[in-house]
């Protein structure tokens, strides 16, 4: 069996083995086996049939390694085994760039037990490995094959079998019907583990493709062979729009509760020309469509993020169509951390939706890609890997070695949201030109620069640099290096190419690298590498004999090379753009209708609501009365830039009608809070979400209210037949000593003042609200020291009965 230069014999040894090569040379030998329905298949298995298909297809990359237009070729041959009177098959891929084999189970399976698959390699070989864990965020570290301990290792796992000669172990192409695995070693060979022991199937399920990547650490740099294995997108498939974020949390982990701080990122973002701004853990719904307002004025995309848990089951799927509804164009979901077919079920539920509604996502604390770029290219990218964010946890969790592996290992399978470039980070050992290398060395469908803007500021050279990079990449070439020494890539975008190289030596050392070869003739080079005050800058006119750079001690460099002569600055800052018109930002439903005066030139309604266009605007329709304080958010867009229509919105408010209400259950028509989001029945705890007590004043537990800090304001649309509030309000005993001083503001006007002592009773409420279109709950400090107020038992309504 041979393809290109690359060979598969099979033999029958005690089971049925494939024995890899290349050019004659053996690579690795693989032992067959699966188990179904309680007996290994490969026990007594003997070859009926072997059958040959050429597959060709052609698939298109809207980011990744290189974007635009791929060919796949390989050969496929599928192995007809019979094993007693069960016959199954397993199917071999040979590619240019590696192997691929998976099993197809008999017609009449039930049940897919242990798969016995063992590959075995050269006892002088050197792997790279990480112990496994089901988000894949242990370190990375080199070993010698005969000193590995025996144990759990994750994919990819990259091997050394000879000098020069790679293999990179993985998988592809897995979904809700199977489970992922990773590679157990018991100090001589490895076996494939899946997650769940066993699987109900159907008769003829297909597992997954075990994939070998094979050649030159360059030939493995730049495979897709991980894609190519996996399923075609739909032709419904949105295009997903790759690029560079701005990122509050790493630098501010509360931040992701404070709409300032996200338009201060945003302002960065437009800055340097970015596509996206990320909105982390904190962020609250009452805002977020004025963000999203803000930033799409520069053509800025706003992506949220969310726990796993929080969109788990339909009824909370349903969100991400309110979020998109709001002009929202993107998710990133945390915390899957699992391999199960259970939580791949998850993953197929979430992907159809995001799909359906036309949100991109990024996925952590996740398993490693296995394809999805091809078959769901709205899914940018994945964590997956210890990144940046373990400078937050830990006191120096990252290493130069680590970083230098990924290029090699983790990044060669897909997309890596490691969130770089981080000068500030407490006792890095990276020097400031390794982080900045970063943003090359590593691929990712969105990039988000985790540090804060004005440590970019701080260090102009990077700013500059930062904004030069492209939002995709048309070509990848490892110039360079190896797994324990160092990383030089280079990344193509149009005629211009990014280099950047990292180093986990602890000596200086040399690197060196053509630019004439990379733009086909004379060329330009500005390049970035460390001095002893931490950035400096090198040019070279038309450098045609090489371009030699000495790297710091864990150090590193960047470098932009042109055609001699070409313009280097491809980056811009994008203008502000006007908002479609608007006459009233929120409108009282009284009929069955609204007509909306505006420019838009589109809308966005949420669930439940229709749209269609009017003379001299548009008419949206619910299609079932709303609740009575229901607030829907309407979105007007018109073209912005680079296809992000430039919005706005409207609040549609669904009158309040005579029955009591629980007013800490109606939407927030805005929010603000000192120290984190306003909690909905918990008192105000920490920056996090949801991380406070129990509502409790003075001793007195409540079942309802809201939580906040000493300097807050929060705002209620009650448009309706409301006449009275009441409840009651004081300081929650998370701050005892605290002191504050609390007011009901009612269209503008204070109707009610309340100075709040730790220690005490609540104080009681009662407000006249007749005729009232908004009531603010606002709280302001009486001194430096914290407090936590608590607005409790909050009712609106015509007839409010004591409580």
């Amino acid at each position: 069996m041979t393809f290109g230069p690359y060979q598969a014999e099979l033999s029958n040894e005690a089971g049925p083995w494939l024995h890899f090569k290349s050019d004659g040379a053996l690579l690795a030998s693989v032992r067959l086996g699966v188990t179904v329905d309680g007996k290994d298949l490969a026990s007594g298995a003997r070859v009926v049939d072997i059958a040959t298909t050429d597959v060709e297809e052609m698939w298109n990359a809207p980011f990744g390694k290189a974007t635009g237009s791929h060919r796949v070729e390989h050969r496929e041959y599928t192995i007809a085994l019979r094993s007693g009177d069960a016959t199954w098959e397993t199917r071999v891929r040979i590619a240019q760039d590696g192997f691929a084999f998976r099993y197809v189970l008999p017609d009449t399976a039930h049940v897919l037990g242990d798969e016995t698959t063992s590959i075995e390699l050269a006892p002088s070989a050197r792997v790279w490995v990480l112990d496994y864990q089901t988000w894949y965020e242990t370190p990375r570290y080199g070993s010698d094959l005969k000193h590995l301990a025996a144990g759990a290792y994750g994919f990819p796992l990259l091997a050394e079998v000879e000098r020069d000669q790679f293999l990179l172990l993985t998988e592809s192409n897995i979904d809700g019907r199977t489970a992922g695995a990773y590679a157990s070693f018991d100090g001589h060979r490895f076996t494939i583990t899946r997650a769940d022991p066993t699987l109900d199937v159907d008769g003829g399920h297909q597992t997954p493709w075990r994939v070998i990547i094979a050649g030159t650490l360059p030939h493995l740099v730049k495979s897709t062979l991980v894609d190519q294995l996996a399923p075609p997108a739909s032709e419904a498939t949105f295009a997903p729009r790759p690029g560079r974020a701005a990122w509050s949390w790493w630098s501010s982990q509360y931040s992701g509760a404070y709409l300032d701080v996200q338009k201060r990122f945003t302002d960065f973002a437009a800055e340097q020309g970015w596509e996206h701004v990320l909105v982390d853990c904190g962020w609250d719904a009452a805002w977020v469509p004025e963000l999203v307002a803000y930033a799409s004025e520069r053509g800025i995309q706003v992506h949220l993020w969310s726990s796993w848990s929080d969109l788990d089951g339909p009824q909370n799927l349903e969100k991400l169509a309110l979020w998109r509804s709001w002009g929202v164009a993107g998710v990133k979901v945390d915390f899957m951390e699992s391999e199960s077919q259970d939580r791949y079920r998850w993953y197929d539920a979430i992907i159809a939706e995001t799909a359906r509604v036309g949100l991109m996502v990024n996925f952590h604390g996740s398993v490693i890609p296995r394809g999805w770029a091809r078959t769901h290219p709205h899914v940018l990218s994945y964590e997956a890997i210890r990144g940046a964010e373990y400078y937050v946890f830990y006191d120096k969790p990252l290493t130069a070695a680590h970083n230098v592996i990924q290029p090699f290992t983790r990044n060669v399978v897909g997309s890596m949201d490691y969130t770089p470039v981080t000068f500030s980070a407490p006792g890095r050992e990276t020097s400031d030109a390794h982080e900045l290398a970063l943003a090359v060395v590593y691929e990712s469908g969105i990039t988000h620069f985790a540090d804060d803007p004005d440590q970019y500021r701080a260090r102009p050279l990077a700013a500059s640099f930062l904004a030069q990079l492209p939002a995709t990449w048309d070509e990848v070439r490892l110039l360079d290096g190896h797994p324990d020494s160092f990383a030089l890539m280079a990344r193509r975008s149009g005629n211009r190419w990014f280099v950047g190289c990292i180093s986990a030596n602890t000596r200086d050392v040399v690197v060196r690298f053509n630019p004439a070869d990379l733009v086909g003739g004379p060329a330009d080079v500005w390049a970035i590498g460390d001095d002893a005050d931490g950035l400096t800058e090198a040019t070279s006119k038309s450098a045609r004999d090489g371009f030699e750079v000495r790297l710091a001690p864990r150090g590193g460099f960047v470098a932009l090379v042109t055609p001699a002569g070409a313009e280097k600055t491809a980056a811009a800052a994008r203008p502000r753009l006007a908002p479609p018109d608007r006459t009233q930002p929120l409108i009282v439903l009284t009929s069955d209708r609204v007509e909306i005066p505006t420019d838009a030139t589109s809308l966005r309604v949420p669930p439940g609501w229709e749209a269609e266009k009017a003379h001299q605007g548009w008419v949206v329709t619910p299609r079932q009365k709303p609740e009575p304080g229901d607030v829907a958010v309407i979105t007007l867009e018109k073209p912005g830039h680079e296809g992000v229509p430039v919005v706005t919105h409207v609040r549609i408010l669904t009158p309040l009608d005579n029955q009591m209400r629980d007013l800490s259950l109606l939407p927030f028509l805005s929010a603000h809070n000192r120290v984190g989001p306003v909690e909905r029945g918990l008192a105000n705890g920490g920056g996090d979400p949801r991380d406070g007590e129990p509502l409790t004043v003075n001793g007195q537990r409540y079942l309802d209210g809201l939580g906040v800090s000493q300097e807050s304001a929060v705002s209620f649309a009650i448009s309706g037949t409301a006449t009275r509030m009441t409840g009651s309000v004081g300081i929650d005993d998370e701050t005892r000593t605290g002191r504050a001083t609390a007011e009901v503001v009612v269209d503008g006007e204070v109707r009610g003042r309340y100075q709040l002592v730790g220690n005490t009773p609540a104080q009681l409420i009662d407000v006249n609200v007749t005729g009232a279109a908004v009531v603010t709950l606002r709280t302001t400090p009486v001194s430096a020291e914290e407090a936590h107020v608590d607005w409790l038992t909050m009712r609106v309504g015509t007839h409010v009965p004591a409580e």
